[in-house]
C-alpha cells in the first residue's frame, strides 16, 4: 500500500496539504482496476511446486456491505480509511457512504495519535477546515472522483468549495457521487453545478440534509432539479447567502417561495432563464420582512411589472441591479418602481433588452434612486435623447454611463447629459448607430470637468464634428477610447488632444484616416503622462510616430502599432529613445520591419515582457535568437 500512494507510512501522507491534494480518483487510478495487488517478493521454493487452492480462504469480499461498511467506519484515523479506499472500488463506495458523524473515534487511540500530530498539522488544520477547493470537469468528472474526494477530505474538515462542470459522458457524476460529498463534507460552503444533467433532487436533498453550513448554492443547466430540491436546501440551509438558478427548467415559484420564508441572510440572487419563474416567486423574496438582498439579477423571465413595483417598494438594500430580457415588463413597470422611492441604497443599475425601458421609465428611475452611481443602458430601443437629458438631470449622483446600441441616441443627447451631470466620470457609447456626424450649437452647455474617461466605439456615424464638440465639453480626460471610428480625421482629434490636460491612456485603433500629425500633437501635449497607446490598424502612420513617440513619451509601457507603416527605421528610432518603461510592444503586421530590426529590438528588449512579431518580415532563425536573448520576454511570431 505505500507503494501506491509514495508515502513511508507515517505522517507525509498529509503534510504540506489535505489528504485530498491529489485526490484519490487520480492517485489511485480507481477508473482502471478494481483491486489493488500490493507487490510481493519471489519465493525461494527449495521442494517441488505445489499449487494450493485459495478458494476457501476467508476473505473480506464475501461479506455483505452492512457488515463491511461497520468495519470500516471504525477504521482509527484518516490514514487508514485512505488506505482501506485504496483496496477496491467497493470499498471506496463503502466508505464514502459514512457520514462523518458515524465515524467511530476511540478516545485513546484519538488522545495518543492526536498529540503525535497536533505539533505537525494543527495550523494545516486550522487553514483548511471547510476552505478546501476542488473543482472537477469534463472527462474527470465521476462519481468514483467524488467519492474519493469525500473520503479523503473528510477527516481534514471536508471541502470548503466544490465546482462540477460537466460530466463525463459514459461514467457522468449522479446523485450517488452528490450523496459521497455531502457525506463526507458536513462543512461544504459553496456549491456549483453546472450542465451536470443527471444530478436530481435526491442528490441535492443529501447536501440539504447534511451541509447545513451552504452560503452559495450555483445550478446552472440542472434539467432533473425541481422545486422539491430548491425546497429542501431553503429548510436547511439558513445560513444561504448566495443562489444562482439558471437554466433550470423545472425550478419555479414555489422553491423561490421557500427561500424567501427560510433563507432571511441571502444576500445575492441570480435568475435567468427559468420559464416557470413569475411574479410569485420573485416577489416572494423581495416582499419578505427579513429580506437583506443586495444585489438583485434577473433575465430572461416570465415576470411583469407587479415583480418590478415589488422592487421599488421592498428593494431598500438592493445597491445593484440587473434587469434583462423581460419582455411582459412595459412602461408602467419601471415608471412604479422609480416612483415608489424604495431604492434609496441602489448604486448600480443595469437595463439590457427591455422593451418597457422608455424615457418616462428613466426619468421616474433617476428621481427615485437619488444615490445611483453606475447607470447600464444596453439595446434598449424607446429611450431616445429626451428621456436621457431628463434622466440626467435627475441622477445627481452618476458617474459612469453607458450607452450600447440605443439606436434612437443622437449627439444633442449625449452633449447634453454630459453638461448636465456635474460628477460624471466615465461615458461609454457603443453600437449607436443614431448617432450623425452634424454641427451643432454648444456655446450654452457647460464642460463636464468631473470626466476622467471618456470611450466611443464601433458609432460609424459619429465623425470629426462631433469629436470637435465632445472635446470643448471634457477638459480632464485622463482615458480615450475611440476604436473604430472610421470617419474621424486629424481635424476632429487635434482640437480634442488640445483642450485636454495630461491623457494617460489612448486607444485609436482602426482610426483609418488619423496620421502622424495626430501621433505628433500626443507625444508632445501628453508625452509627459502617456502610458498606453494604440493605433492598431491607423495604416497612415509611419516612422515619424515612433520618432515622436521616442522623444516625448518616457512613461509608455504599452505600445500597439500593428498593421501600420513601420520600418526598421521606425524601430532603430524607437530603440534609441527614452522608453526605460516599455513592457508590450506589438508590431503585427509591419510587413516592412525585417531581419534588421533584430538589434534594435534586443535593446528595446532588455525591459520587454511582451513583443508580438506576428506577419512581420522577421525569419524563424532571427526570431530564435531573440528568444534566447529576451529569456523574459513572450514573444508571439
Amino acid at each position: 500500500m505505500p507503494t501506491l500512494v509514495n508515502y513511508s507510512g507515517d505522517d507525509e501522507f498529509y503534510s504540506g496539504g489535505s489528504f485530498c491534494s491529489a485526490d484519490l480518483g487520480l492517485m489511485l487510478s480507481l477508473g482502471h482496476a478494481d483491486v489493488y495487488c500490493p507487490p510481493r517478493k519471489r519465493a525461494r521454493i527449495s521442494g517441488p511446486f505445489v499449487v494450493e487452492d485459495r478458494s476457501k480462504d476467508p476473505s473480506l469480499e464475501i461479506l455483505p456491505d452492512e457488515c463491511l461498511f461497520e468495519i470500516l467506519r471504525r477504521l482509527p484515523g484518516g490514514r487508514e480509511r485512505g488506505a482501506a479506499a485504496c483496496v477496491s472500488k467497493r470499498w471506496l463506495t463503502v466508505l464514502s457512504n459514512v457520514r462523518n458523524s458515524e465515524i467511530f473515534r476511540s478516545k485513546s487511540y484519538n488522545n495518543l495519535n492526536d498529540a503525535i500530530m497536533i505539533s505537525k498539522d494543527e495550523d494545516l488544520e486550522v487553514e483548511c477546515d471547510g476552505y478546501l477547493t476542488r473543482c472537477v470537469e469534463g472527462k474527470k468528472a465521476t462519481d468514483v472522483r467524488l467519492a474519493a474526494i469525500a473520503v479523503g477530505t473528510s477527516t481534514r474538515g471536508g471541502l470548503g468549495k466544490l465546482s462540477i462542470r460537466g460530466s463525463n459522458s459514459v461514467r457522468g457524476i449522479t446523485n450517488v457521487g452528490l450523496s459521497a460529498i455531502a457525506h463526507g463534507c458536513p462543512s461544504l460552503r459553496v456549491l456549483s453545478l453546472w450542465n451536470v444533467p443527471s444530478i436530481g433532487d435526491e442528490g441535492l436533498l443529501e447536501v440539504a440534509r447534511e451541509c447545513h453550513s451552504l452560503e452559495k448554492l450555483d445550478l446552472s443547466h440542472c434539467h432533473s432539479i425541481s422545486n422539491k430540491g430548491l425546497v429542501a436546501i431553503a429548510e436547511n440551509c439558513p445560513s444561504l447567502t448566495s443562489l444562482t438558478i439558471e437554466s433550470c427548467p423545472t425550478i419555479g415559484n414555489e422553491g423561490l417561495q421557500a427561500i424567501g420564508r427560510c433563507c432571511t441572510k441571502l444576500q445575492s440572487l441570480t435568475i435567468k432563464d427559468c420559464p416557470l419563474v413569475g411574479d410569485q416567486g420573485v416577489a416572494s423574496l423581495l416582499s419578505s420582512g427579513a429580506s437583506m438582498l443586495s444585489k438583485v439579477k434577473l433575465h430572461g423571465l416570465n415576470i411583469t411589472d407587479f415583480s418590478l413595483a415589488v422592487i421599488g417598494h421592498y428593494g431598500k438594500l438592493i445597491t445593484n441591479l440587473n434587469l434583462c430580457s423581460l419582455r411582459n415588463v412595459s412602461q408602467k413597470g419601471f415608471w412604479v418602481m422609480g416612483n415608489a422611492q424604495g431604492l434609496q441604497s441602489l448604486v448600480s443599475l443595469t437595463i439590457t433588452l427591455c422593451q418597457g425601458a422608455t424615457d418616462v421609465g428613466l426619468e421616474a428611475v433617476g428621481k427615485g434612486c437619488p444615490n445611483l452611481k453606475h447607470m447600464c443602458i444596453r439595446k434598449c430601443c424607446f429611450v431616445s435623447d429626451g428621456g436621457l437629458v431628463a434622466f440626467a438631470k435627475e441622477a445627481g449622483s452618476l458617474e459612469s454611463l453607458i450607452l450600447e446600441e440605443c439606436n434612437r441616441i443622437t449627439q444633442v443627447g449625449i452633449l447634453n447629459a454630459v453638461s448636465n451631470c456635474r460628477k460624471l466620470k466615465s461615458l461609454s457609447l457603443v453600437k449607436c448607430m443614431g448617432i450623425k456626424d452634424l454641427a451643432l450649437q454648444t456655446s450654452m452647455l457647460s464642460p463636464c470637468e468631473s470626466l476622467r474617461s471618456l470611450a466611443i466605439r464601433s458609432c460609424p456615424g459619429f465623425g470629426s464634428t462631433s469629436l470637435a464638440m465632445v472635446g470643448k465639453l471634457c477638459p480632464k480626460l485622463h482615458q480615450l477610447d475611440l476604436s473604430g471610428l472610421c470617419g474621424i480625421t486629424d481635424a476632429g482629434l487635434l482640437p480634442l488632444l488640445e483642450n485636454c490636460e495630461g491623457l494617460v491612456k489612448v486607444n485609436l485603433s482602426d482610426c483609418l484616416n488619423l496620421t502622424d500629425q495626430v501621433v505628433l500633437s500626443l507625444a508632445t501635449r501628453h508625452g509627459e503622462t502617456l502610458e498606453l497607446l494604440n493605433l492598431d490598424g491607423c495604416r497612415k502612420v509611419t516612422d515619424a510616430s515612433l520618432v515622436a513617440i521616442a522623444d516625448y513619451c518616457p512613461l509608455l509601457n504599452d505600445l500597439d502599432v500593428s498593421k501600420c507603416a513601420i520600418t526598421d527605421s521606425g524601430v532603430a528610432a524607437l530603440s534609441r529613445g527614452v522608453q526605460v518603461n516599455l513592457l508590450v510592444l506589438s508590431l503585427s503586421g509591419c510587413s516592412m520591419v525585417s531581419n534588421k530590426s533584430v538589434p534594435s529590438l534586443k535593446k528595446l528588449g532588455e525591459n520587454l515582457l511582451g513583443l508580438n512579431l506576428q506577419h512581420c518580415s522577421v525569419s524563424c532563425s532571427s526570431v530564435e535568437l531573440l528568444v534566447e536573448d529576451l529569456w523574459r520576454c513572450d514573444i508571439l511570431s
